[in-house]
């Protein structure tokens, strides 16, 4: 496997202390933004907000196959990322070098993540399988069968006991970790489900489908409270924010929007990819968003006036999956160019 350095394709390249890195960011804003007056005020705050400028550190290359998600430890210390090439890899963050292989799936992984204590991994895949494999040891510890078609996403509850997974069967289903049974089966009326994840209290359930909707449900009771429309296509992803009051998601229809939770009402439309958007999460601040689209870009986006903040790229493919370490330091993307880069 290669590990690249590669910055020729950073925007801004060489930039010397904080007063010039503002310089950039008030340039990038003026650019896509059309600033009116009597907003200057707010303009220079997040201006101050953000005055770390995200830059290409290293890219790392070892995947055979288009890769389809990235994503931190709970520590921050590595990834792991899952791949058309069949396989789950672990790699150290810092110098990109790769941790671990898995090897089982007979078909590409969509989805992989670790779980809240960073000891295992779970992976979904086309193979309509899940499968739970132990960080430390190198190998699989649990094949979960149940789905009927592609499974598309994998999520751990907040204490680490139960998994839920989205699938092409047009249901979400709740397993026990431990015996890898399932609990609970949720039929979604909408369509395909392409995405299911836990609050951060572990007592509601979002989920986003083909059919343009995302729904909250009830874990107790398994009953759905309410759906979310607004969306002209299919919904990638939909995320809670770090303080639990708002969901974000991501669209084929271009757009990343901002939900209340309680109300289910859109907060806003955040507007400026050039094609469909596939991924998103918020900062652990609950105060920005990170996108990534077939457009090849990454972008920043302020939540409370839904402006961009920054647009940064350097793959040559679309961008299929994106993730901020726990301090929000750093930000790793990953691409059907079958390449990992790690900005910050």
């Amino acid at each position: 496997m290669d590990i690249h350095t590669n910055e020729k394709d950073i925007t801004i390249s060489h930039m010397v202390g904080s007063e010039n890195q503002v310089k950039l960011i008030i340039q990038n804003w003026l650019r896509v933004l059309d600033i009116k007056l009597g907003w200057i005020n707010d303009f220079d705050k997040i201006v101050f907000k953000y005055a770390k400028y995200f830059q290409l550190l290293k890219s790392i290359q070892g995947h055979n196959g288009t890769i389809k998600c990235v994503r931190f430890s709970p520590d921050g210390k590595s990834i792991v990322s899952s791949s058309g090439d069949n396989t789950v890899r672990i790699w150290d963050i810092t110098t990109g070098k790769q941790i671990q292989i898995f090897k089982g799936h007979l078909s590409r992984v969509n989805v992989a993540e670790f779980s809240p204590n960073g000891q295992i991994v779970a992976s979904g895949s086309a193979d309509k399988t899940i499968r739970l494999w132990d960080v430390k040891l190198g190998r699989q510890i649990k094949k979960i069968e149940g789905h009927p078609d592609w499974v598309w996403s994998v999520h751990f509850s907040p204490d680490g006991k139960y998994l839920l997974s989205s699938s092409s069967d047009e249901t979400i289903r709740l397993w026990d970790v431990n015996s890898g049974k399932e609990i609970q089966q949720l039929v979604n009326n909408s369509g395909i489900a392409l995405s299911a994840e836990f609050s951060l209290d572990g007592q509601v359930i979002v989920s986003s489908s083909v059919n343009q909707t995302i729904d909250l449900w009830d874990v107790k009771s398994h009953k759905k409270l309410k759906q979310l429309l607004g969306h002209s296509h299919s919904v990638w992803h939909a995320k809670f924010s770090p303080d639990g009051k708002s969901i974000v998601s991501c669209s084929y229809d271009k757009t990343v929007r901002i939900w209340d939770v309680n109300s289910g009402k859109e907060l806003r439309i955040l507007e400026g990819h050039l094609d469909f958007v596939r991924d998103v999460k918020y900062f652990p601040d609950s105060q920005t968003i990170v996108s990534c689209s077939k457009d090849q870009t990454i972008r920043l986006w302020d939540v409370k006036t839904g402006f961009e903040v920054q647009k940064f790229g350097g793959h040559s493919d679309w961008i299929t999956g994106v993730d901020i370490s726990p301090d929000g330091n750093i930000i790793v993307s990953c691409s059907d160019d079958k390449i990992i880069q790690i900005w910050g």
